[in-house]
Parts: structure tokens; sequence; C-alpha cells
């Protein structure tokens, strides 16, 4: 099996998890940080760490309203997704609702400080969208 990149993508930050070979445990990467909605400059960071861990397969998380609709969020992650197809990703979108919430919550629960938490919120967002693809798959 290959590694998979989880993504997480807002309009500042973009968390970014990665899966273990086996496709069984996502992890925390890092949080990349751009000007707001300088996805150019995401996207180049993005694909660099892609070409780094040899990915071909991003899961990208698609926000959705609570009814099921696709807002503005979901229209720029959905652009993003044909961007990095564009550039030799197979791209995934899967639906996001609740991650930021549960990833807040988990680290509340951990005891996290409100300052360190949020510097990781992304990272532990993108590793929750990721690990649900792939529970899903197994």
């Amino acid at each position: 099996m290959e590694k998979i990149l989880g993504l997480d993508l807002g309009s500042v930050t973009c968390g970014v998890a990665v899966s273990d070979f086996m496709g069984i445990i996502a992890s925390a990467v890092k949080t990349i940080r751009f000007a707001d909605g300088d996805y150019d400059d995401c996207l180049n960071q993005v694909l660099a760490i892609a070409k780094e861990m040899s990915i071909k397969t991003i899961v990208l998380g698609l926000p959705k309203h609570m009814n099921g609709d696709v807002g503005i969020r979901g229209e720029i992650s959905m652009d993003f997704k044909e961007r990095l197809e564009d550039n030799g990703m197979n791209v995934v979108l899967w639906d996001e609702r609740l991650t930021t919430v549960s990833a807040e919550r988990t680290l509340i629960h951990a005891d996290v400080s409100r300052k360190k938490r949020k510097k990781v919120i992304d990272q532990l967002a993108a590793v929750t969208i990721l690990q649900d693809y792939l529970n899903s798959k197994n």
C-alpha cells in the first residue's frame, strides 16, 4: 500500500495528516499557514509535502452545512481538489462535518491549553478526516 495524505483546508491554515503504509493509522504532520485566501501558496506547500512523502492520494475534507448543502467553503474545497488533480494527485472529498468540533473536544478533554489548541486543531481535524476515511476502507 501507499501512504495517503489528509487535509483540513481553511481560509488561512491547512491541517495535514498522513497515513501509515498499511492504511490503518493517521498521524498529524503539520499545519500549513498562508495569507488569507492565498490557495496558490497552500497548493504549492501541499504538493511539496506530497512529493517529499511520495503521496499519490489525498483525502480532502469537504465542509458541508448540517443539512448536507455545500456552501462557499465547500466550493473552495472542490476547486482545490481540481487544482490538486491538475497536478497529478488522486483526490477523495470526505465529509468533514463536525471534525473541528470533535478535535476541539478531544484537546479540551486532554487539558491542552487554549494557546496550544489553536496551534494543533487543524492537524487534529486532518487526522480525524483521514482516520474516518481509513476506517471506512478497512
